[in-house]
């Protein structure tokens, strides 16, 4: 254990803090991290945790998660400027003006998104649980926010119901193009592609697999293939080459990769957690409101 790992041991211990971090972290912050996960794997464990103080090792849209799902613990998010782009993009005066236009349509806010447009919205998703909440909803109209990719994903997948899209989306996966997964496929032409949905529907289109980080990391797993290229953050490349060192993995393209989520050092965690800094707080109407649509998409 290394001078960092002893410290952040000794202040997990004395704050009575649980550490969580999403899989776009850098791999030294995962390996000082309690537990590592895609979106609704952290949810669920912020939900669960018994201790007093939760670090949020990601973005600001998570740790908010983290405080709606478990609003008596401290929430702390080690890097208070990591935000989502992906999340900017849309306002709950947005989300308003569209269930005024398609009353009878479920709005389903995908969890990258700000506590302020999960309030107004009926239930959340993640990427690993998408299909499975719009199939759940009786509604035939669905109003997807904020992520046009995945929403129209998921439309492909439920073609009985009615898609209502925002133009929203993640700009590290939205950048990737047709012609990068084209080069890549051209580049490594034994290996499968493993793909986010938050890509463009014509980099879907390559995918020998789509699905969510967890998804896509348990894939490259059970496979028998031995060559992979990863159409998601670039880490998910670095992390699979930690793990399964007898198989190999290729990024879709070297730029596949997200500024905020790189943003966390180990010395802000021990910062952090010293100076129980940077706190997540929200008032408790919105923590209500958003509460009852993260509530609905854990249970299901």
């Amino acid at each position: 254990m290394n001078d960092y790992q002893q410290k952040i041991s000794e202040l997990k211990n004395e704050k009575n803090a649980l550490i969580l971090a999403h899989f776009y972290q850098t791999l030294d912050i995962q390996e000082i991290s309690d537990f590592v996960g895609d979106s609704f794997a952290l949810a669920k464990k912020a939900r669960e945790a018994k201790e007093q103080v939760i670090v949020l090792c990601g973005v600001r849209f998570m740790a908010e998660s983290a405080k709606i799902l478990n609003p008596t613990k401290t929430v702390l998010l080690p890097a208070p400027d990591a935000g989502c782009p992906m999340a900017d993009m849309i306002e709950p005066e947005d989300v308003i003006k569209l269930k005024e236009r398609y009353p009878e349509a479920a709005v389903v806010c995908y969890v990258n998104s700000a506590a302020a447009v999960k309030a107004v919205s009926d239930i959340c998703c993640t990427s690993s649980s998408a299909e499975r909440i719009v199939r759940s909803l009786p509604n035939k109209q669905i109003i997807f926010i904020p992520d046009k990719n995945l929403g129209s994903y998921i439309a492909s997948l439920v073609p009985d119901k009615e898609f209502i899209l925002f133009e929203g989306c993640c700009p590290t996966h939205n950048r990737v193009s047709e012609k990068d997964v084209i080069a890549a496929k051209k580049q490594h032409p034994d290996a499968l592609v493993l793909a986010h949905p938050e890509c463009r529907p014509e980099v879907l289109r390559y995918a020998d697999y789509i699905g969510s980080t967890a998804g896509i990391l348990k894939a490259a797993e059970q496979s028998d293939a031995k060559e992979f290229i990863i159409g998601t953050e670039i880490t998910i490349a670095d992390k699979l080459t930690q793990e399964l060192p007898n198989k190999t993995f290729y990024p879709m393209t070297n730029s596949f990769l997200c500024p905020n989520m790189k943003k966390t050092r180990i010395s802000d965690v021990i910062y952090s957690l010293e100076n129980m800094v940077y706190e997540i707080v929200l008032d408790d109407e919105e923590i209500q409101a958003a509460a009852a649509s993260l509530e609905r998409m854990v249970s299901i």
